[in-house]
């Protein structure tokens, strides 16, 4: 995988650089068909352009650390995280619903669209190759500690890892266990603790100090 160095095998197809490059072409290719068959205007692709700029991984680093540092939002992301996401101003008109997932130090979520490659990008951003990838659609159900090793993430014997599969009326945020040291932090300084791996379950949050 690209984003953390290390690779998952070649069952199912690969991952990396060159299902990155794929996945661009076909994307590429797709959207000069849709245009020249007049299907969609320069116009309206300019505008979800715009709109997807607007996705990006800070936006669910926000909401991850407005949930450490105020309990009365952790109490309202936890009913209803469409509704916490929108409090810090994004748009969830049309957005799917958003359950939030949170990570104790015996529990540990993990997302995964095992049909395709759903997950919340009005909140993280467009999804990481390995995300979209066969290889971690396939092997996080079955052997879950052993893609989280392949992370960095290495769990005690008695934490219980739980993966959830997206749905399409449903996306998943998973917060991360807050790092120790983070007291007292300002809500951007935190925001840096949060690593868009982390919300999809697959990494720890950044350890004061260990941040770029």
């Amino acid at each position: 995988m690209s984003d953390h160095g290390h690779e998952h095998g070649q069952e199912g197809g690969g991952h990396g650089p060159q299902a990155s490059l794929e996945f661009e072409i076909i994307e590429t290719a797709m959207r000069e068909l849709l245009l020249e068959k007049g299907v969609i205007t320069a116009e309206a692709f300019q505008a979800q352009i715009d709109s997807d700029a607007r996705k990006t991984p800070e936006n669910g680093a926000r909401m991850v650390a407005r949930f450490w540092s105020d309990s009365a939002y952790r109490e309202r992301a936890l009913a209803d995280g469409k509704a916490a996401a929108a409090e810090l101003g994004l748009d969830m008109n049309v957005a799917p619903g958003l359950v939030i997932l949170e990570n104790t130090p015996t529990l540990q979520h993990v997302v995964v669209c095992t049909l395709c490659s759903c997950s919340p990008t009005f909140v993280n951003g467009p999804p990481p190759a390995w995300y979209k990838g066969p290889t971690y659609r396939k092997r996080v159900v079955r052997d879950p500690r052993g893609v989280l090793e392949e992370f960095g993430t290495v769990l005690p014997k008695d934490v219980e890892v739980r993966v959830i599969d997206t749905t399409t009326e449903t996306r998943y945020l998973v917060i991360p266990v807050r790092p120790e040291g983070s007291e007292g932090m300002s809500e951007e300084e935190l925001m840096a603790l949060v690593p868009r791996d982390a919300m999809f379950g697959v990494m720890q949050a950044t350890r004061p100090g260990d941040t770029p």
